[in-house]
């Protein structure tokens, strides 16, 4: 019995929110943000976050300097049940920071990299390949170190035996200099959104892209946004679900990160794609619907509304405490 359901294999930060901007940036002005939040970030760090929170066993392998940001990020992801013993503490590189803008559906990033940047297939424990069922990437364009060493991370894993994911994430250089040709027959499920896998293939529209990548994977799951997911299988076999839809949308910053977490989540479990599919959709919708709940809907006693109590219990089998804060 291997340890770890799932280990998550990726970039770590910390994360400045700023919500209710009133305006965008504009250079010689000041705006102002009505909330502001310091957590945990990273789109890996929020995938296993939730994942844990869904009640799999998770670990992550990331580096992080020997700093105040870098003790943030190593109990906040203890707090939230994840396994933190893969973790690299370096004292040549700070921890990576991100200030996120946050507009309705859409976000503004800028990120300092940091540690995030140089950790490569040398700083990791080899252990991981033998401790785990399951080792998710994302964010590989902000790890110049670990997107080096793709090819020969992903060939280790499939040698032990461990299923791969991968959320590319975007290209905050837009260089889009993946071999998607000799990486995605190697990952058992490519997890892009419409946008990215547009930009990787540099086509225009979402057929052309598809039809890219169709000959390289093993399954593919694009997430649409509202319009909800498109699962396709290495036979070219097609399965569109609809979006779950929240009126009471707290943000948009995790959302496909959390989609990612529900469908591996129920992956590591021997579900069929289609049940995974189903669960990324629930839980991408949810961890939102959950927090604005627990917001407007807790005391400090429990519970009192009806709907997060089933929402607690029958999506979430852990108590509130492991569901990451978006705000």
């Amino acid at each position: 019995m291997k340890p770890f359901d799932i280990v998550a294999l990726g970039e770590l930060n910390v994360d400045l929110i700023l919500n209710q901007i009133d305006g965008f940036p504009e250079m010689g002005k000041e705006k102002f943000a009505k909330q502001m939040t310091l957590t945990l970030g990273s789109s890996t760090a929020i995938f296993a976050a939730n994942a844990a929170a869904l009640g799999v066993k998770v670990a992550f392998c990331g580096m992080v300097g020997s700093d105040q940001f870098g003790d943030l990020v190593e109990t906040s992801l203890q707090a939230k049940n994840v396994d933190t013993s893969y973790l690299i503490r370096t004292n040549q590189y700070a921890t990576g920071a991100t200030i996120c803008m946050s507009y309705d559906e859409d976000r503004a990033n800028l990120t300092y990299q940091g540690a995030m940047d140089v950790m490569s297939l040398e700083d990791i424990n080899p252990a991981i390949f033998q401790s785990t069922k399951h080792i998710h990437i994302s964010s590989i364009f902000m790890q110049s170190g670990l997107k080096r060493d793709l090819i020969k991370i992903l060939q280790l894993a499939k040698e032990n035996g461990v299923t791969t994911s991968l959320d590319t994430q975007w290209d905050p250089v837009e260089e889009w200099d993946l071999d998607y040709a000799q990486v995605l027959p190697l990952i058992t499920v490519c997890m892009p959104n419409e946008t990215e896998l547009k930009a990787l293939t540099r086509k225009d529209n979402i057929e052309d892209a598809i039809a890219c990548i169709a000959p390289y994977i093993n399954n593919a799951i694009i997430k649409q946004g509202s319009r909800g997911s498109l699962l396709i299988k290495k036979d070219g076999t097609r399965h569109q679900m609809a979006a779950m839809l929240n009126e009471n949308v707290v943000d948009c910053i995790g959302a496909g990160d959390s989609f990612n977490s529900g469908f591996i989540s129920q992956l590591v479990k021997g579900a069929s794609l289609e049940d995974c599919q189903r669960y990324g959709n629930i839980s991408h919708i949810t961890f939102p619907l959950f927090l604005y709940f627990y917001k407007t809907c807790c005391t400090s006693t429990g519970f009192r509304s009806p709907v997060l109590q089933s929402i607690n219990h029958n999506v979430f089998p852990v108590s509130s405490k492991n569901i990451i804060s978006f705000t």
